[in-house]
């Protein structure tokens, strides 16, 4: 029985992106194991009956020691498990597990890269220095002879080729990780004051300041509304926003703060419009899962943001970082609840013709089967 292992980060990410396409691989005869950093989401992997294996690895962290440290253990975990095929899942796993699996003969590797991450959204001359050194372990990572990298978009795929000189036929593209079209079933908007939400990270660069300036805006302008934070604030990423940030929102009265909901479909039938401001995306999820419940959206025009809709038929797109014509496309679509319904109508029409995880699933084990057809 071949042995798949996945490595990720973030055990709640593997739940939430990668949980069918392993439970599918199982199915399919591997022997599945999970590496991740142990948190309250570790024993949901392990009654889900996979091989779990601790990995100290933090997601943003740059400290030297702890680094090479999570590096090593990589290899002594592969080591350790002798597995046929890698999956590893964004940035840190595909740099250092791909560097760690040339290291050790590692037969077969998928690098999965949701998007680019904050480094290259930041300008300067230290972004840039570290924008060439993660280019050269780009190189590295993806230099193994067996390898697919997948992306979620054209902008991304091109970027990382042109880094890591990644030839084409190495490259896959899957937009997202798919929506369970079950779990996330249209429903007719509500009636009654409409509820806007921006489902995220609380994270700077998910446009969480120019919603809120936009929320303020539209409220001085006398559009009757509820306007709604959903996610919480991820100290790990230097991009995060604070409790204190929000408190202070709160008791301006510009928005409301659902926090972390598990129940994300029931939010989404209460709400009239999804809105996510980002400033890079690889897929987002959010979007796709927005227009699966038949919410019209407006997001951003860039990368990963506009992959993830249909303009002007499913959502409106927008300038990143520009609160005034935020303001302006989120009022446009309240006033007209025709246009809303259209645009969600239209939305699960899209959800259904490329978001379904089953043929995302079916799409990664294709990738599995071609690669473990060269071992």
């Amino acid at each position: 029985m071949p042995k798949l292992l996945f490595v990720l980060n973030d055990a709640g990410y593997f739940l939430s992106h990668r949980l069918q396409i392993a439970q599918a691989a199982r199915a399919a005869g591997f022997d599945v194991h999970v590496a991740t950093p142990e948190s309250d989401k570790t024993k949901v992997i392990r009654a889900h009956g996979f091989a779990w294996h601790p990995l100290p690895m933090t997601r943003s962290g740059t400290r030297l020691f702890p680094e090479i440290a999570a590096f090593w253990r990589l290899i002594r975990l592969f080591h350790k498990i002798k597995p046929d095929l890698l999956h590893l899942v964004t940035i840190k796993p595909v740099l250092y597990g791909g560097i760690a699996a040339r290291l050790t003969r590692v037969p077969a590797v998928v690098a999965a890269v949701p998007g680019l991450g904050f480094v290259f959204s930041r300008q300067g001359f230290k972004a840039s220095l570290i924008r060439f050194l993660v280019g050269l372990l780009y190189r590295m990572a993806l230099g193994h002879p067996n390898l697919r990298a997948i992306f979620q978009n054209t902008d991304n795929a091109q970027c990382i080729a042109r880094l890591a000189v990644l030839p084409a036929e190495k490259i896959c593209l899957i937009r997202g990780a798919g929506v369970d079209l079950a779990d996330y079933a249209a429903s007719p908007l509500p009636d009654g004051m409409p509820l806007v939400i921006l489902p995220a990270r609380m994270l700077k660069d998910k446009g969480i300041l120019e919603f809120v300036e936009a929320a303020r805006r539209l409220r001085q302008n006398g559009c009757e509304a509820r306007f709604a934070l959903v996610g919480e604030p991820d100290p790990g990423n230097p991009a995060s926003l604070t409790e204190a940030n929000i408190d202070e929102w709160l008791a301006e009265g510009v928005v409301e703060y659902f926090g972390y909901r598990s129940d994300m479909p029931e939010v989404l039938k209460m709400s009239s419009l999804v809105v996510l401001p980002s400033y890079h995306e690889g897929m987002p999820r959010a979007l796709m899962e927005a227009q699966a419940c038949g919410r019209a959206v407006v997001t951003t025009d860039v990368p990963g943001c506009r992959d993830a809709i249909t303009p002007n038929v499913t959502g409106l797109l927008v300038p990143p970082r520009d609160a005034a014509a935020l303001a302006e496309a989120i009022g446009a679509l309240l006033d007209d609840r025709e246009r809303l319904q259209a645009m969600g109508k239209a939305g699960r029409a899209l959800a259904e013709e490329a978001f379904d995880v089953r043929e995302v699933v079916r799409q990664h084990l294709e990738i599995y089967r071609s690669l473990m057809e060269r071992v």
